[in-house]
């Protein structure tokens, strides 16, 4: 586990991280909620964070003063990568592959097919135009 921030005796630390530019107590010290942000969040924020709070010379309050927070930044799926491998002809194999470089979980998904579209083809015209 990594330092990132640190409440003691008065004084308030961020420590140097890549979060150091954005992350901070919400609210000031002294009223008892020490909320923290992070600003701008990236996908490698994700994991767990812990607040640990002491009091000096406080033994019997040991292991109560740990709270666990489990974070997971989502990430929208790229924009779909789709290809057409073979010959679509009568009766060939064809592939039809889609891919997608990031999302957060891993995106789902669904293929469907929809009617070809309607195509009018007119005989050779015969005769004198």
């Amino acid at each position: 586990s990594v330092q990132i921030l640190t409440y003691l005796d008065g004084v308030v630390k961020v420590e140097e991280t890549e979060l150091k530019p954005r992350v901070g107590f919400l609210y000031p010290i002294l009223t008892h909620n020490i909320s923290v942000f992070i600003n701008a969040t990236r996908e490698h924020d994700s994991g767990q964070y812990m607040c640990t709070v002491n009091v000096v010379d406080d033994i019997t309050t040991m292991g109560k003063t740990v709270g666990i927070i489990n974070l997971t930044v989502l990430v929208p799926p790229a924009t779909p990568v789709c290809r057409l491998h073979g010959t679509p002809t009568v009766g060939a194999n064809v592939t039809l592959s889609c891919t997608s470089e990031k999302g957060k979980p891993s995106p789902a998904y669904q293929w469907q097919r929809k009617a070809p579209t309607i195509q009018v083809f007119f005989p050779p015209a015969q005769g004198k135009v």
